[in-house]
């Protein structure tokens, strides 16, 4: 600031530069529009995606090799636990009847861990890259060319590149401390929002691998790369017959190998799944319920401000699905959706109710709308209470015995 500035002068300078970084925090608690989420439509106003959501750093998508994470609960001091971040090319897998411990690399030994792992891994049949036709239009998913250069126009009008957006194929892998293979437990699948990158938003902001491990539930997490960092709910692979199916069939010898146990590759190959749907996370969601091919291992289905489509979907795996259950959890941004969505079930004779406080019974269907001042962009963490996947998960665990899919841990344990 210049010398011989009135203090005057001086404060307006300051207030100049202060008040749209202001303005732009503010912005960020905003819903991305709900057309763009609904399969990418016309947006029809607001902010931009881009002031919402800075650019994405080298950093936020390639991590060094060495990270850690502040972990804490309330009424605790804060822990800090060390994740070990990690590319891994795939190995070939094995028929599902024949895991063998030879399938893995020799340079990998199976060791069994001693403390929470969340490591990242390259599969081949996550969401991306994607080479194939988008179902709605039946036009192929990479519908711009530049050169060399691929990218898909989203129905936005946006242009994203194929190299920067859609290349990323890795997968979020999570085990905690507790995690016992030989009890009931559940696989946790989780389709992050728009604007999002796992580092920086699934496994910091969102506390997702924070909040399967503070359950103190037998669970297990994985959480693929979708589009990177981008205003697009495109569900790639998952948009294929059976592509769910292949995902989870990879998961296995990853899950396995950061177990540490080989005879735990048969439990994570027929483990129950429980997916959670994040705001544009409700596309995968939709048609991995729709078309993925391994619909009976699905014991449930959670949606965080999330129905912005493909209802029919939704309403016909209930329907069809009575030993699974299903929450969706919304605010103002969804709930003309959601209250489709409870109109056709009541067409269909289904009944449901409208909030969290009974037990999460088979068959179960749940719709909580929450109150005014929650955001959508903090909705993982904070919805109808706080850290909502670990409340779901608690009560899934405790609740009768002809309901649950995993076990609550030790009193020892859970008194952590």
């Amino acid at each position: 600031m210049p010398f011989g500035m009135s203090p005057r002068w001086r404060a307006l300078a300051l207030l100049a530069v202060f008040v749209p970084l202001s303005s732009l925090l503010v912005q960020c608690g905003k819903a991305p529009p709900a057309a763009t989420l609904a399969a990418n439509v016309h947006a029809t106003g607001g902010d931009s995606f881009e002031e919402r959501f800075p650019s994405p750093q080298f950093k936020d998508r390639f991590p060094s090799e060495s990270e850690s994470i502040k972990w804490s609960s309330r009424g605790e001091p804060a822990r800090q636990r060390t994740v070990r971040t990690e590319r891994i090319t795939p190995e070939p897998m094995p028929a599902p009847s024949s895991y063998r411990v030879a399938s893995y690399a020799p340079t990998l030994p199976l060791e069994r861990p001693r403390e929470d792992l969340t490591t990242l891994v390259s599969m081949k049949s996550s969401a991306f890259p994607y080479f194939g036709e988008n179902p709605r239009s039946e036009a192929p998913f990479l519908n711009i060319a530049k050169g060399e250069r691929r990218g898909h126009r989203s129905y936005s009008g946006k242009v994203y590149w194929q190299d920067e957006t859609y290349n990323d194929s890795r997968v979020l892998v999570h085990v905690p401390e507790h995690f016992d293979a030989q009890k009931p437990g559940v696989i946790v699948v989780f389709f992050h929002g728009n604007g999002a990158t796992l580092e920086r938003d699934v496994r910091d902001r969102q506390m997702v691998p924070q909040q399967i491990s503070d359950s103190g539930v037998n669970a297990v997490l994985l959480a693929p790369q979708m589009a990177v960092d981008a205003a697009d709910s495109s569900a790639g692979k998952f948009w294929q017959p059976n592509g769910f199916k292949r995902f989870m069939d990879e998961s296995v010898a990853h899950l396995t190998r950061l177990y540490g146990d080989p005879k735990s590759a048969k439990t994570f190959a027929n483990m129950p799944i429980v997916i959670v749907g994040y705001s544009g996370g409700f596309l995968p969601t939709a048609w991995s319920l729709e078309v993925g091919g391994i619909t009976k291992r699905i014991a449930g289905v959670i949606l965080l401000d999330a129905v912005y489509g493909e209802l029919d979907k939704f309403a016909n795996w209930i329907e069809n699905n009575r030993n699974g259950f299903f929450i969706s959890s919304y605010t103002r941004y969804t709930k003309r959706r959601d209250m489709e969505l409870m109109a056709m079930l009541r067409e269909k004779g289904i009944s449901y109710r409208e909030e969290m406080d009974g037990p999460l019974r088979p068959g179960s269907v749940v719709f909580v709308q929450t109150r005014d001042g929650v955001t959508h962009r903090s909705y993982v963490t904070q919805a109808w209470t706080e850290h909502p996947v670990k409340d779901v998960l608690i009560k899934m665990a405790t609740a009768p015995t002809s309901a649950r899919y995993a076990s609550m841990p030790s009193s020892a344990s859970a008194s952590r």
